[in-house]
């Protein structure tokens, strides 16, 4: 606790923890890489990735011992991650007032998530396809995993818009979810999950190596944590349409993800657009093609989402808290 003994007054420490690590992310964006944990993170899942993952022409139908040994470095992970947020966190709180509390804990904070970034990069793909579809496909390349080459322009703004939605769970209501749940190592733990499940997390080869029973494991965990906060990043965003979008439960199953789906899906019904990737899912599949202005209606709808949610957030540390 805070030196003053006050639970009301930790609670505002919360809360302004929260604003002020999203005014961090506003005006000041990401810390140095050789400063942000979650390069730490992939760095430490990238050296056991490359080590110990199996190698493509090695893989087995069924590879129990790949499955455990990618569960087994998970934890080893996940808990170094728990134990360290955990100490850092309990040495601010117990030693310092409440005021140093939110500054510090703001500080440590930020870097467990990004709308700022995802924003910009989101909005830079659009203002590369105003020069041309190759600049187009390229900038997008920064964001998804999938192969762009063959992407025409509405499919790379289809995919841009995708992107915003999934990964403003992903990278903002996911991490505050689990920092209000537990703190600094829980919004910790959850990006170790999701960076390792954008590492891992594939299925076949991928760099000259198979994944698929390596990253289970983390896939599912990551599926596990991101279940309640995808249905809210769902909720935040017809908040901040002001409208709910009807048939979102159907359209979010068509995607293979459990999760993605939620928010991917209420972005394309919100919009009015059809959203799809090739040969995969086609969300809100009778709406019209995207256009140039959605992107930036998009970015305009998380950044309500975003308020909305740090408004939500604060209001549940008081209530439950003060």
């Amino acid at each position: 606790m805070p030196a003053d003994d006050s639970l009301l007054s930790y609670s505002l420490a919360l809360v302004g923890a929260l604003w002020i690590a999203l005014a961090i992310d506003r005006w000041l964006g990401e810390p140095r890489a050789y400063l942000h944990p979650v390069v730490w993170m992939g760095n430490y899942l990238g050296w056991i990735g490359s080590s110990v993952a199996p190698l493509h022409p090695r893989a087995k139908p069924v590879d129990l011992p790949a499955f455990l040994i990618g569960a087994l470095t998970w934890c080893i992970g996940a808990m170094a991650v728990w134990g360290v947020a955990s100490a850092l966190q309990g040495a601010i709180v117990q030693w310092l007032p409440a005021w140093a509390v939110a500054v510090l804990l703001g500080l440590l904070f930020k870097p467990l998530f990004a709308w700022r970034m995802l924003r910009d990069e989101v909005l830079a793909v659009e203002d590369a396809l105003s020069v041309s579809l190759d600049a187009g496909r390229a900038q997008l390349a920064r964001l998804v995993s999938r192969d762009v080459a063959g992407l025409g322009e509405r499919e790379v703004r289809e995919s841009a818009i995708e992107s915003l939605a999934e990964n403003l769970n992903d990278s903002l209501v996911a991490p505050v979810f689990w920092f209000l749940l537990f703190g600094l190592p829980g919004a910790a733990v959850y990006r170790f999950a999701n960076t390792a499940d954008a590492m891992w997390g594939y299925r076949g080869e991928r760099g000259g190596r198979d994944w698929t029973w390596f990253g289970k494991w983390a896939a599912r965990a990551d599926d596990v944590l991101s279940w309640v906060p995808a249905r809210i990043t769902a909720l935040l965003l017809a908040l901040a349409a002001w409208r709910w979008p009807a048939g979102l439960p159907e359209e979010a199953r068509r995607t293979p993800s459990p999760n993605s789906g939620w928010p991917m899906a209420a972005m394309a019904l919100l919009l009015g657009v059809r959203l799809a990737k090739p040969g995969v899912y086609a969300l809100n599949a009778e709406g019209r093609a995207v256009a140039a202005a959605d992107t930036r209606r998009a970015a305009q709808l998380g950044a309500r989402a975003v308020v909305a949610w740090a408004v939500c957030a604060s209001a549940v540390i008081v209530a439950v808290m003060g």
